[in-house]
């Protein structure tokens, strides 16, 4: 069974942890924010120099990731995708083969459960602890220190991450003592969460059609049973007429992507997930896909001769 596990105390100088966050990112930066709040040691790292050099002149500490990987308590893996994190870790400069024995990888993107149990095997091989870490809550929440963590590993991969995890998390969720089981709750919750956020768009628009505003949508869908985090969240977005990439549209044909391979691998039909994932490659298609996720009401507008807040 799940446990919820609630905020610790932060570090101490005298017991200070060395983490460094990989992917500074909407997610990333706010969990290497949140890390160096609480008191860690923390660096960032990014193929964006610009980020590097923000998340420096706000207290990060300095040094190469090749110079400083061997120190590390906890490398926090938060970049896209698969083959990012394996880069990351087991890559031309990967950073596992110099992490000392003991030291935790808390990978945090969506993955595949056998990906992140491969993952795993990697890493014990090297000495290195593996936490199957996969993050939810949005880059507020990543910034505040409160996201929920669907998480699984042994138990000293916990208690390596328990720094970072206190740090950055509101709830973390331990969810077994193998790596897989994070990952696959993960699928579940994007599954979830993008069909919500394409019916959202859905619904925002078929209102439209039948004369009710996006304002007064907002206001009395809310508090109907037809709502949900997601329409809460990204509808007035469309309202507001901003799609300021908090997650971006891009997102979605990749983490919907993963769910629908895990589905054919488990012989699961997953038709409304694989509708939802049409409209955002047809998103993608209109060039929206580094807009934030909400712009997939573009598409509904689009096909139905819609004209939606903030454009022409």
């Amino acid at each position: 069974m799940a446990k919820n596990l609630y905020r610790g105390k932060p570090a101490t100088m005298t017991e200070q942890k060395r983490a460094a966050i990989i992917g500074l990112g909407s997610m990333g930066y706010g969990m290497a924010q949140s890390c160096l709040r609480a008191g860690l040691q923390t660096y960032g790292f990014d193929v964006v120099p610009a980020q590097m050099d923000k998340f420096l002149s706000e207290g990060g500490a300095a040094g190469a990731l090749d110079n400083i990987a061997g120190t590390l308590d906890a490398a926090v893996v938060v970049v896209l995708n698969a083959a990012q994190t394996e880069e990351v870790l087991f890559g031309a400069q990967g950073i596992v083969p110099l992490m000392r024995k003991g030291a935790v990888v808390m990978a945090c993107a969506t993955v595949p459960p056998d990906f992140a149990r491969q993952m795993q095997t990697r890493c014990n091989e090297g000495g290195v602890l593996y936490l199957d870490a996969p993050i939810s809550g949005g880059s507020i929440k990543a910034a505040n220190g409160q996201l929920s963590v669907m998480a699984s590993g042994t138990a000293e991969a916990f208690a390596a991450a328990r720094p970072v995890l206190d740090a950055t998390a509101e709830t973390v969720f331990e969810l077994g003592d193998t790596a897989g089981a994070g990952s696959a709750m993960k699928a579940v919750n994007q599954l979830l969460a993008g069909v919500h956020i394409a019916a959202m768009a859905e619904a925002l628009t078929f209102g439209m059609t039948q004369g009710v505003d996006p304002e007064q949508f907002v206001e009395v869908i809310s508090k109907c049973a037809g709502t949900s985090w997601m329409l809460e969240n990204r509808a007035p977005h469309i309202v507001a007429g901003d799609y300021t990439p908090h997650s971006s549209v891009n997102i979605w044909p990749k983490d919907l992507g993963i769910v629908l391979d895990i589905a054919r691998s488990a012989n699961f039909a997953a038709p409304i997930t694989a509708a939802a994932l049409q409209q955002y490659l047809a998103a993608a298609g209109m060039g929206l896909g580094r807009e934030d996720d909400a712009a997939v009401a573009k598409v509904y507008a689009r096909n139905a001769g819609l004209t939606l807040p903030g454009e022409a």
